[in-house]
């Protein structure tokens, strides 16, 4: 992990101050620890197959490419301009406006002026103008044109390693250019010359090979679940179960493998299945299907597909009715979309969700034939079918980070803080212009959640965390509630460093504190502890 700096040296070393030498002048970029990842393992493209699998630095002078690189990428541009229309699209109508510049959270946390949006968009379509354009290759620099060489392909790899591809910068743009599509096409051409980050591949490896991200077996995927019923029923006195691979069931349950091996995702896991036991619905969860993060979405449309089918092939062998998905970022943007276009409809044996509970059709997920937990849990709440004590989680003032991929995604505003306004009595948002579908990034997603990229996460992260502060100074906040695996734990390093007084949660997490279980339920004892197994009260309220 890079060495950091203190938060207040950190804040100093920012410097916006435009650099000497125009972008175009043919300045190599210069690469420094702490802002890029480690390259992916030479074993690891071996075994999925990716080009020229070696091993290599950022920092070597020499990079391996081969020899052909130059005609590699050009014609991986043209497939792409032909495939992708937005591809094309957004490398034509860009006017250079520069509405996008100060909404980049990585700009505005480096002063690097190469992640611009409208800049690092540019790094890419100054080689197609140069490379398959008549008034580039002839005006060259005039028209905004540069030959691919390899100082060029670093300069990708370092900056489009440096966009989290949070989709902010495309609210503000007069005409809709997504940088994240941009930066999409941009990783997909330096894979074609072995130019991809492990923190990414390993996870696609793993979903390939095995299932999840972590690599988990299934035997070890069903024993740290049940590691969290132990812990479960030390708080409650409630004995859960979790269904694995149940054949016939209702639902499939589906959640990122971080919320049943990670702090503080574990958390939530909990609250996933004290809900389900409260509900008593007929539900399984699955070993092959383990996973509902894709980081494949970060890698190539391809990718994307490959691990998303995944889930629905596991749903169709088990012959449920529909899917849950758990609080995850990517796996809902892959849903809501791509899904249709790249993976192809669902299996004919789903059907259109239906709560169990409420009878509500969820006719907006028709196609996916998948709803989201706090979908489930809000109309839940709405139709009055849960038992709530929000002053269970009086101990916490929270807040609500819109993850990225939900709320811009998807359009994912109003239904977690709806539960979070019924299950808890705190609850204070935001600023306006720092939530919602203008929220800031975590300032770790797309796969940068890795140590040695820890200097820019915290420069990235750093206008998130001063929201964060804001409403920790003017209201107390002392709890960060979100809806995504990534989120919770690259958020929870992010509050460590800048704002420490403030923990980090899962929303599920918080409707298990507050969740009265029904008298009948023999053998619950009575409420002190949360999930985390600390006081339910404030503290100095516990022998009140």
């Amino acid at each position: 992990m890079a060495k950091m700096p203190k938060p207040d040296e950190l804040l100093k070393s920012i410097d916006w101050t435009p650099p000497e030498k125009d972008w175009m002048d043919d300045v190599p970029p210069e690469i420094k620890p702490g802002r890029f990842c480690y390259p992916a393992k030479k074993n690891i493209l071996e075994e999925i197959g990716f080009p020229n699998p070696r091993e290599w630095s950022p920092l070597d002078d020499d990079w391996k490419l081969p020899s052909n690189s130059r005609e590699i990428i050009v014609e991986g541009i043209i497939d792409r301009l032909k495939k992708y229309r937005s591809f094309k699209l957004f490398m034509d109508i860009c006017v250079r406006c520069g509405a996008c510049a100060d909404k980049c959270h990585y700009f505005l946390g480096s002063g690097d002026p190469k992640n611009m949006p409208v800049l690092r968009a540019e790094l890419l379509r100054s080689v197609i103008k140069g490379e398959l354009t008549w008034q580039g290759k002839f005006f060259g620099k005039l028209a905004g044109a540069r030959k691919l060489n390899e100082d060029i392909i670093k300069e990708w790899f370092y900056y489009f390693y440096q966009c989290s591809e949070c989709r902010r910068c495309s609210v503000f743009c007069p005409y809709g250019i997504d940088t994240c599509e941009v930066t999409m096409m941009g990783r997909e051409l330096l894979h074609l010359v072995g130019c991809n980050i492990n923190w990414i591949l390993e996870p696609v490896r793993n979903c390939f090979k095995i299932g999840n991200h972590l690599g988990l077996q299934p035997h070890t995927v069903k024993e740290n679940i049940e590691f969290l019923c132990w812990d479960i029923e030390e708080v409650t006195g409630l004995k859960m179960e979790v269904p694995f691979n149940k054949k016939g069931a209702e639902v499939l349950f589906v959640t990122p493998s971080g919320d049943y091996f990670a702090d503080p995702g574990i958390y939530t896991m909990m609250g996933y299945i004290m809900l389900f036991n409260y509900l008593d619905i007929d539900w399984t969860m699955s070993t092959y299907a383990s996973e509902g993060g894709n980081f494949g979405l970060f890698t190539s449309h391809e990718a994307m597909a490959k691990i998303n089918a995944k889930i629905y092939h596991e749903a169709e062998r088990l012959g449920v009715k529909f899917i849950i998905g758990g609080e995850c970022g990517h796996m809902w943007r892959v849903k809501h979309q791509y899904m249709d276009t790249a993976t192809g409809p669902a299996p004919k044996n789903l059907e259109t969700p239906r709560s169990p509970i409420t009878g509500t059709v969820f006719e907006h997920a028709k196609s996916t034939k998948m709803i989201h937990i706090c979908e489930f849990t809000a109309d839940l709440i709405a139709h009055g079918k849960l038992d709530l004590d929000p002053s269970r989680n009086d101990k916490y003032v929270v807040t609500y980070h819109d993850s990225c991929n939900p709320s811009r995604g998807m359009g994912f505003f109003e239904e977690p803080r709806f539960i979070l306004k019924n299950v808890c009595n705190n609850f204070y948002d935001m600023p306006e212009n720092t939530i919602r579908e203008k929220t800031f990034c975590c300032g770790s997603g797309s796969g940068l959640n890795t140590d040695e990229f820890m200097d820019m996460r915290m420069r990235g992260g750093l206008p998130r965390a001063n929201a964060v502060k804001y409403v920790h100074e003017k209201h107390g906040v002392n709890m960060l509630a979100c809806i995504c695996a990534i989120d919770r734990a690259a958020l929870s390093t992010l509050m460590d460093y800048w704002v420490p007084e403030v923990q980090v949660c899962g929303v599920h997490e918080l409707v298990a504190n507050a969740l009265v279980f029904p008298h009948e339920k023999k053998g619950e004892r009575k409420r002190e502890l949360n999930l985390r197994q600390e006081p339910l009260k404030p503290e100095g309220e516990e022998n009140a």
